[in-house]
């Protein structure tokens, strides 16, 4: 049986037998959220595969330093304005207010979905330093330019030396002029296929910082560079982040890590699939859109109900990281009864004892064979759903054993022991379900969701959305959820 860990590299086109830089250790950059805005559901399931990949690194023994930053300047629209100079612009408050506000609204969503926090979580706004110097460096090897302030990566002149741009993306040089943004202000740029490393503030820009170049920012693709390095090494083994990051964020960070450092960054390239929504892909513009809030409470036109945050978890495990994912009422109907099942096989799982006799016959080496698939499974690129396919054979007969359609003899007692424990660690360690029925994580789940709910709310109250705030208030009084305002603000009981 082969147990070695293959993963599908996003840089080679292939699956390669993970072998980490360093025996026992794994470094592992993911890209996080641009904290301007409530995390986007289709962010949540980036997140939930990457904390079962560095659960699963964990299993192997390895030693990992996750990194996950967050992107608190730098990320532009379509016209050139930076997102979170726009979110303070809208909700008139100062950035870092903005920034702190979905900052912790990200944190309280990963911690209902279970997800395991990083080892180091860096802000773009924390490494200013680092970025400046990287941009130096990219000038002074020659692969960037100045003009009025700002700098610019000077794409043609790297693929004419390097060779190298687009071997992430498999993007042309043609198909990268035509693809190009023309952003605001930078219509100065040499080649439409150049990207900016730092920007030169206009006056009205607010968040702005002092560099040899004169005041300005950095582009939303060095901060990246500039903290995977700083944290991981020139050379590290894992970068991830959505596949709409492939072009151009993590292009570009190829580019400007071979353009400072000479070396590509990340040995493996993982990316994760889209959240899809009735099939297509979520717009608001659209109004096919739920975020993890709405699907949590069923406060939406597109669900019949409200889903526990394990059923939505579990939900995401059905999927293959790399394929899309297509959220539905049904679907999610199907995840519920799975999840249920599921935990309620390893509750009687966990109850049953060996009456004996100690014998290994056909059932052992069945259930033997099934034991080594699940890992075999998980080995295979990270194959949850092809692993909870194996995990649910198990759950087949362990039923079989609780309703006595299936009998102790020829299973070594020793096999029993070995399926618990493998059900604690994949269930719950690996995949990171809770049991909400034993009261897994119950408690803090119901109260982060009822804190969520409530600054919702006070969202909708301070924007006179007075139909919103009401549904809200009714939704929860008829689950027996009573809010209680005053001057400290909004308290919440359970009637």
């Amino acid at each position: 049986m082969d147990l070695s860990l293959k993963i599908y590299n996003s840089l080679s086109k292939e699956k390669e037998v993970f072998q980490p830089l360093h025996e026992g250790r794994v470094g592992m950059y993911v890209c996080g959220p641009t904290v301007y805005s409530d995390v986007h559901l289709g962010n949540c399931r980036t997140f939930v595969s990457f904390d079962v990949i560095y659960r699963y690194l964990l299993h192997k023994g390895f030693k990992v330093r996750y990194v996950r930053n967050i992107t608190d300047v730098g990320h532009l629209l379509d016209d050139g304005e930076d997102r979170m100079s726009k979110g303070a612009r809208v909700s008139q408050l100062e950035p870092m207010e903005v920034a702190q506000k979905y900052s912790n609204g990200f944190h309280d969503i990963m911690r209902i979905l279970n997800a395991l926090p990083p080892s180091i979580e860096p802000r773009a706004t924390g490494h200013i330093p680092e970025q400046i110097e990287m941009v130096q460096t990219i000038l002074a090897n020659g692969y960037a330019y100045e003009i009025n302030g700002s700098v610019y990566f000077d794409t043609l002149k790297f693929i004419q030396e390097k060779g190298t741009y687009g071997m992430l993306s498999g993007r042309k040089v043609d198909e990268l002029i035509a693809e190009s943004r023309e952003l605001k202000k930078q219509d100065e740029k040499r080649h439409p296929a150049d990207f900016a490393i730092w920007m030169k503030a206009s006056e009205e820009h607010i968040m702005r910082w002092r560099s040899p170049w004169g005041e300005g920012f950095p582009g939303w693709h060095l901060e990246c560079s500039a903290m995977s390095t700083k944290y991981l090494g020139e050379d590290f083994d894992i970068h991830g982040g959505g596949n709409d990051l492939k072009f151009p964020h993590h292009e570009n960070e190829i580019a400007q890590n071979v353009g400072a450092c000479r070396h590509t960054g990340a040995k493996y390239w993982l990316h994760t699939n889209m959240l899809l929504m009735n099939g297509k892909k979520m717009s608001k513009s659209d109004g096919n859109t739920i975020s993890p809030v709405e699907l949590f409470s069923g406060n939406s036109p597109h669900v019949s109900k409200g889903y526990s945050p394990m059923v939505v978890r579990f939900f995401m495990l059905q999927t293959h990281y790399r394929s899309t994912l297509d959220l539905t009422d049904e679907a999610l109907q199907a995840a519920e009864k799975g999840y249920r099942r599921l935990m309620e096989a390893n509750q009687a799982l966990q109850g049953l004892a060996h009456p004996g006799p100690d014998i290994k016959g056909p059932l052992d080496e069945e259930i033997q064979t099934l034991i080594g698939q699940v890992e075999e499974e998980m080995n295979d690129d990270f194959n949850t759903p092809k692993t909870l396919a194996k995990l649910f054979e198990l759950v087949s007969k362990i039923n079989g054993l609780k309703d006595g359609h299936l009998s102790f003899e020829g299973l070594a007692a020793s096999t029993l022991d070995e399926i618990k424990t493998l059900f604690r660690e994949f269930i719950f360690d690996i995949l990171g379900l809770q049991d909400e029925a034993q009261g897994g994580g119950d408690s803090a789940t119901l109260d982060g969701l009822m804190q969520l709910i409530i600054e919702m709310r006070a969202d909708a109250r301070q924007r006179k959305d007075w139909p919103t705030s009401d549904k809200i208030r009714d939704t929860l009084k008829d689950l027996h959820i009573q809010l209680k305002d005053s001057k400290e603000g909004t308290a919440w009981v359970k009637e």
